[in-house]
């Protein structure tokens, strides 16, 4: 998000378990990424290819607070935010007694937190209330979720891997239940943002912030949540295939991000129209936000 932090390595931890809870087997061969019909140009959604995948597994949700507090209790990890000492909040979400803080350039929403963390998410103290054991375990960087997928005896996806997991062999649909567009009163399959955004979010689909992880209906292979709730960290890095000059200029600044897909419950059609299964964004491996989260693939089935 434009803040430069210190260059801090996570602790990895070479001690693994063979945790494979509620996975589902997603069949190999011609995949399908990118779409036909893209609708953010910038972000190099289109064109629609096939590229040939090997079967694998994924969890059926994104890690869980419960779950990573079992990694933390094993390993004694330390995730990023908590060496770093803060992380970026919601502004809505910040606890008044906070006092000030500093936004984020560009994104006055997202403020920066000291005491922020997978614990606390809003700031200290404030896990009492917002932390929930089903919830997906949010303010963890690509380096804190490529330590517990390790630990986990996994990795993360491709985006290829993704995308054909999300699509639950559908085609070339934007979303992972078909064609049908959510809205803002009486389409509600997913958790994203109703109302108008950044000041008011109705709640309609019974959520203002995170979810739990197994919440709205799965997809046809059994995946929950593959959009909306939390954006997920993938393995790849993020880039565009483009010769125009304002994109490169875009990705220069953008030198070592990684790539992340699904869309959180921060999304809204005016605003971020990613909550999609070809959208996709990139971020610093070492940011941490309360939209963040990730979950975990196996290569063999």
């Amino acid at each position: 998000m434009g803040i430069q932090r210190p260059n801090l390595v996570a602790q990895v931890h070479k001690t693994k378990t063979s945790c494979r809870p509620d996975s589902v087997a997603v069949p190999g061969g011609k995949a399908l990424i990118g779409t036909a019909r893209p609708l953010i140009q910038g972000d190099g959604e289109g064109p629609l290819r096939q590229k040939k995948v090997k079967p694998f597994r994924m969890k059926t949700t994104t890690v869980s607070n419960a779950e990573f507090a079992e990694f933390i209790a094993a390993t004694g990890y330390i995730t990023e935010a908590e060496q770093f000492g803060w992380s970026f909040v919601f502004h809505s979400d910040v606890p008044k007694s906070i006092g000030k803080t500093r936004s984020a350039p560009g994104t006055s929403w997202w403020r920066m937190v000291e005491g922020a963390t997978w614990r606390d998410l809003n700031g200290p103290k404030t896990g009492e209330v917002a932390w929930h054991e089903d919830h997906p375990v949010v303010q963890v960087s690509w380096n804190d979720a490529v330590a517990y997928a390790e630990w986990c005896g996994g990795r993360l996806p491709s985006e290829v891997e993704w995308e054909h997991a999300a699509r639950g062999g559908l085609g070339d649909v934007p979303f992972p239940w078909g064609d049908k567009e959510p809205d803002d009163d009486t389409f509600l399959p997913c958790n994203i943002w109703q109302g108008r955004f950044p000041t008011h979010n109705t709640g309609a689909d019974g959520w203002k912030n995170t979810s739990p992880v197994n919440a709205f209906e799965p997809n046809a292979y059994g995946l929950f949540n593959m959009v909306g709730n939390v954006w997920e960290w993938t393995s790849d890095p993020f880039r565009i295939p483009s010769l125009k000059k304002k994109t490169k200029d875009r990705l220069a600044a953008m030198k070592g991000f990684k790539l992340l897909k699904g869309g959180s419950f921060l999304c809204h059609r005016s605003y971020c129209y990613r909550y999609r299964v070809a959208a996709r964004i990139g971020n610093s491996p070492d940011t941490t936000t309360p939209h963040q989260g990730f979950r975990v693939v196996w290569g063999e089935v």
